[in-house]
């Protein structure tokens, strides 16, 4: 018998809760597992011993299907940077006192880029104490950049909301006789992935966004508002999709820097806002998303959770044959019909790397996204669950304040 351990790290995501979920259920299939800790504010749970029993606290099936809804991270999350062990070797022998303590076999780190650095480093510690603790990372962003795999759990649900948002945008701004410029800021730090996903739309036979800029391509100011003035043209009310990277100039974003040297992204909306208010004069307005885009639960993808529940489940069940050090990831068959299978790869081949739009889902002239790219992501965003509901909003899972302090 062994006990195992599951954290969640990084922003949160309408999927995260899906591939907790995943972990447990399959882990409760395993007579050789006993307990199942829930690791609490991610690794930094693990460094302090900081651990709950999920058997207590997910008890019913309607827990689960609670659960499988909620946005966000049940356990609490964290940007702690684990050290290079030659730098501070501390946490690394902290982190093997609690899992030693706590008779833990496996542990599992559901997360984005950084938090698969955090499963190489401790799967090659591990490997050289020669300590048989089995290290999965079950992937989550919904930036989708990263590397190897097809797409990333929480993407789907992020762009379904965005371009759910984008349309209802779309005919806000229809109804005025005036001409009008909006300008939709997106997350996204290096990759365009999620604000490229508005395009969708066009598939649906929209002809916005009119203009999306994200940072694979090269932006120049002068080409924007040329683009602009000929949408205005053709167009009534234009639609404009920005990622928050984009390159501006100095000062209009903060420039402040989290644990792992990532910027505090902000500000690109409001600025192109200004030049066009400034050089057009026309009506316009810069709407930021924000954080929306991360947690809207209600309009989530039932594909993007279904997966993330599974994904979460493969992990469990590679630890048990004997692997570690992998990353879990997606790997696409067919378009259509939509098809993907759950495969692994070594978490040194996804941890600080990242993945960016291929170039042909961009048009030539970098302000706006190809049908190619349209056939990626539709996918990705099919199906609705059935939310289950409480006074007239969507009910959530949650774990008592005082177990998580």
């Amino acid at each position: 018998m062994m006990n195992i351990a599951v954290a969640q790290s990084g922003g949160p995501t309408c999927a995260i809760n899906a591939s907790l979920l995943g972990v447990f259920q399959e882990a409760l299939k395993e007579p050789s597992i006993d307990a199942i800790f829930g690791s609490v504010n991610g690794i930094e749970g693990i460094i302090n011993d900081h651990l709950i029993d999920l058997k207590t606290l997910i008890t019913t099936n309607n827990d689960m299907e609670l659960l499988r809804q909620t946005p966000s991270t049940v356990l609490g999350s964290c940007r702690f940077k684990l050290p290079d062990r030659e730098d501070d070797e501390t946490p690394y022998k902290q982190i093997v006192e609690t899992l030693r303590q706590r008779q833990i076999g496996a542990f599992f780190y559901i997360g984005g880029n950084d938090s698969m650095d955090t499963v190489n480093k401790l799967s090659e510690y591990f490997r050289e104490l020669s300590l048989d603790i089995k290290i999965i990372g079950i992937p989550k962003t919904i930036d989708n950049d990263l590397r190897i795999t097809d797409h990333t759990p929480g993407f789907g649900s992020a762009a379904k909301y965005v371009a759910a948002t984008m349309r209802e945008i779309v005919r806000d701004s229809s109804v005025y006789s005036l001409p009008s410029v909006t300008i939709v800021e997106i997350m996204g730090r290096h990759a365009g992935w999620l604000t490229a996903s508005s395009a969708v739309l066009h598939a649906l036979g929209e002809s916005a966004p009119h203009l999306v800029y994200v940072p694979e391509a090269k932006f120049s100011l002068d080409l924007f508002m040329k683009d602009v003035r000929q949408e205005m043209a053709k167009n009534k009310a234009v639609i404009v999709a920005v990622s928050e990277g984009m390159e501006v100039p100095d000062g209009v974003q903060s420039g402040v820097v989290d644990n792992f040297g990532h910027k505090y992204l902000s500000g690109i909306g409001k600025y192109l806002e200004e030049c066009v208010r400034r050089e057009i004069g026309c009506k316009v307005r810069s709407i930021e998303l924000n954080v929306m885009q991360r947690c809207s639960s209600h309009i989530c993808s039932k594909t993007d959770i279904d997966e993330s529940e599974a994904i979460g489940a493969a992990g469990v069940k590679l630890a048990l044959s004997g692997e570690t050090g992998k990353v879990m990831i997606f790997r696409r068959i067919n378009d259509m019909p939509y098809t993907v299978v759950i495969d692994s790869a070594n978490a040194s081949e996804i941890a600080n790397n990242e993945k960016f739009l291929p170039k042909n889902f961009i048009v030539p002239s970098g302000n706006n996204i190809s049908d190619a790219a349209i056939k990626y992501f539709l996918p990705l965003i099919q199906g609705e669950l059935n939310i289950i509901m409480e006074n007239g909003l969507p009910k959530h899972f949650t774990i008592q304040e005082s177990l998580l302090r």
